[in-house]
Parts: structure tokens; sequence; C-alpha cells
């Protein structure tokens, strides 16, 4: 019987940008607080009163937006999966589908989300990931993430 690798921690931003392509203002994880490698992962997205999302949704109301808790999530998963492909500097992680995702309570400029994301399925180029946001011990949103490791084109998608 084999046993699990070791868990990793200690991500930083400037780490997570050597993994993902994503940059501001569209890069939605801070850091990487566990990382097991092929299994799961635990990031943290400080949400801040200055993103660009607050003024607009909603005035008076900020609501960090469902949909950017989703991308939080799968880009978790995206450091997690990223980090064992060798030349991922060619290759991008696309959303293939999400499935019963579920938003339990809102996030707010202030909360610390803490995104818990483990591997539920994974082949060359497709895996489905299990993800869970936090605020502080409350569940605020979950969902089923499925994702493909498809090649990286320098040019516009159509072009």
């Amino acid at each position: 019987m084999s046993e699990a690798p070791p868990a990793k921690a200690g991500l930083e931003n400037v780490d997570i940008q050597r993994i993902l392509p994503h940059r501001f203002p569209f890069l939605l994880i801070d850091r990487v607080v566990e990382h097991q490698r092929k299994e799961r992962i635990v990031a943290i997205k400080n949400v801040t009163a200055n993103e660009p999302w607050v003024m607009g949704h909603f005035p008076g109301f900020p609501i960090m937006p469902g949909v950017l808790i989703v991308e939080a999530l799968a880009q978790a998963g995206g450091v997690l999966l990223l980090s064992e492909i060798e030349d991922r500097d060619s290759k991008l992680m696309v959303f293939s589908g999400i499935d019963n995702a579920r938003f339990r309570r809102p996030v707010l400029p202030g909360d610390t989300l803490r995104l818990e994301v483990t591997v539920l399925g994974w082949r060359a180029n497709f895996a489905k990931m299990q993800g869970h946001a936090y605020v502080g011990d409350q569940l605020a949103a979950e969902a089923v993430l499925s994702c493909a490791l498809v090649p990286r084109q320098d040019k516009k998608p159509g072009a």
C-alpha cells in the first residue's frame, strides 16, 4: 500500500502567479495554506472593499458575485492540477462544467474566503473537483467543477 504524498503549505501570491496565467484583477486567490499533491488544496482569498465588483454588486450592500466565488474555487483547483503539469506554460485549464453549485451565505468585503478543493477524478486532460468556500466555519458556497487541459494559443479565440 502506497502512502499519500506529504502535504505542502505556503504558496504566496508570487508563487501562484508562476503556476496560473491569471493576473489582477482576475487572480482571485491570495495564498495557498495547504497543498496535498494530486488530492487536495486549501487557498485563501481576502475579500477587500477596493475590488472592481464592490461598487456595482450591490450599491450600499456589496456581495461578492457567486460566479467569482466559483472562479476562485476553480483557480485553487488550477494551482493543484497545473502544479503537476511540466509544460504548463503551453497549456490552459478551462471550465468544462459546473454542477450542483449552491450559495449558502453572502461573502462581503472584509471576509476571508477559505477555498477547499478536493480531486474527485483526474485523467490526462480532464479533471473533476469538489469545491467548498467558507467564511470562518460557515459554508458560503459549494460546487462540483470540471475542467479540461487544452493547448494554449497566443491569439484571440476564434481569430
